[in-house]
């Protein structure tokens, strides 16, 4: 073979030390209505194993969560927009004009955008669904793709470099995300299908609420001690998961951002646990034998 034929960019195979974005948190008072959107409405798939009650509820897409305590009547607003990759995005159109006339009164909206969809749940939380593609990891047909959230104009700079810097992260600015074409935005990787986007905007942004997200990552120790040692850790969980809020320039500690970060490492007990997926698809009066489940979870 000859060795002079080729040249590759290898740096396009680095996935940095952030692993796996694996489930987003938010409070709501009511499960009934998160239920028609997040289950019926998105598809998703309510886990049957943990946080079965009346006072949380896990939704499943793929390997992904969304967590929704309901232990607080005060919803949480996540500041931005969650992407999902859905197998059928047709199938997701028709399901939300299903749901509408049972969320009249909440903030729940949807909107047909062509190839993808874009919707409110009842208590205002954004979402984003977009068919699979490559950029969104090979194979990937169901789950949560990125989170896009809306930063402080001049922001980007210096959340980019802290994610490089603190967290090992390749981040990177970009001049838009999945949503906001023109955008200048920091943009994370995460493993190999995963983002962070972080789209700076002109608009107001609402106090921070106390939702999170969750990440696990490679390097455990490394990120902790950078973070210790600038007094942003504010939670020692236990030996598997730390946490952390503030998202600050490392040069100068300026405060960018906020949002928790629920950090476990690959040791967590539930690292790469199967979770299960239904086919939203099938019905009682269509029903197909042996299509229950959705299949290519991995």
């Amino acid at each position: 073979m000859d060795t002079k034929t080729k040249t590759y960019d290898r740096t396009t195979e680095d996935l940095g030390n952030l692993v796996h974005l694996e489930h987003v948190n938010i409070l709501q008072p009511d499960q009934r209505p998160t239920t028609l959107f997040y289950v019926v409405a998105l598809g998703g798939t309510r886990d049957p194993y943990v946080m079965v009650g009346l006072d949380n509820m896990w939704v499943n897409y793929g390997r992904t969560q969304m967590h929704m305590p309901s232990r607080d009547p005060q919803p949480q607003v996540l500041r931005g927009t969650i992407g999902f990759v859905v197998p059928d995005v047709d199938a997701v159109k028709a399901r939300m004009k299903r749901v509408a006339a049972a969320l009249a009164g909440t903030r729940f909206a949807w909107q047909d955008c062509g190839k993808t969809v874009e919707a409110t749940c009842p208590w205002g939380n954004r979402v984003r669904c977009h068919p699979p593609a490559p950029e969104y990891g090979d194979g990937t047909q169901l789950g949560m793709v990125y989170i896009d959230y809306d930063a402080p104009a001049g922001s980007a700079d210096g959340i980019a470099r802290f994610y490089s810097e603190i967290m090992g992260a390749p981040a990177k600015l970009v001049s838009g995300s999945p949503g906001g074409a023109g955008k200048r935005a920091a943009r994370v990787q995460v493993g190999r299908g995963q983002a962070l986007y972080f789209s700076e905007t002109d608009q107001p942004i609402p106090p921070y609420d106390g939702h999170h997200m969750e990440i696990y990552i490679n390097d455990f120790s490394g990120p902790y001690r950078k973070l210790l040692e600038r007094d942003l850790i504010t939670m020692e969980t236990d030996s598997h998961e730390w946490r952390f809020q503030k998202i600050v320039d490392p040069a100068t500690g300026k405060l960018l951002f906020e949002v928790e970060h629920e950090i476990r490492s690959l040791k967590h007990p539930l690292y790469a646990r199967p979770l299960v997926n239904r086919n939203p698809s099938q019905t009682n009066t269509a029903y197909l034998r042996g299509q229950d489940s959705f299949p290519g979870i991995y």
